[in-house]
């Protein structure tokens, strides 16, 4: 029997944040996760178990060959041979994550959007942090990335996070774009 990964949705779209907004890209959206975000945006009920050449299909018949691995979390699901299909399709890997796991090997750009600690992320390219008021610049020391990002927590505190990053520049403003241009 081959091995299923649980699918919340894949869907084509604009990368509505951080490095990479407004690329087109595959969004391949896993079930499950190891933290519960009170902002979080899946649906963890709805999903589907697919197996990684399913996957591959439905993913090929997109233009782009860029795609965002996200979740849930996706380091619960990712694996080598997943991955291995994807470089076969000549796809560009973005992953999201939550910084709790290691990223496995081959992934070509890693998106850090970390919650609660423990953290044993190995690689970040861009720290994405959803700004509430906390210690950012310790969560930056503990997890370093050439890269860093605040974004706005669903848009509420968006004057917040703005004059946050004007007193601190080496901080950069990520909005969630494909929301205000009402996009997937």
């Amino acid at each position: 029997m081959k091995k299923t990964y649980k699918v919340n949705e894949i869907f084509y779209s604009l990368q509505g944040e951080g490095f990479f907004t407004g690329t087109p890209a595959v969004f391949l959206r896993f079930c499950l996760c190891n933290r519960h975000c009170q902002f979080c945006d899946t649906d963890f009920a709805r999903g589907s178990d697919m197996t990684a050449d399913e996957i591959i299909a439905r993913v090929s018949c997109f233009p782009s060959r860029h795609i965002v691995i996200t979740g849930g979390e996706p380091t619960l699901q990712l694996d080598c041979e997943l991955i291995r299909l994807l470089k076969a399709e000549r796809f560009f890997i973005q992953i999201e994550t939550n910084g709790s796991n290691p990223v496995p090997t081959g992934v070509d750009w890693v998106t850090c959007s970390p919650k609660d600690a423990p953290w044993q992320i190995d690689r970040i390219d861009e720290l994405k942090i959803v700004y509430q008021g906390q210690d950012v610049e310790t969560i930056a020391d503990l997890l370093p990335s050439p890269r860093h990002y605040l974004q706005p927590c669903s848009g509420n505190n968006t004057a917040e996070t703005v004059d946050y990053i004007l007193r601190h520049p080496h901080w950069r403003l990520s909005l969630q774009t494909h929301k205000l241009i009402d996009i997937r």
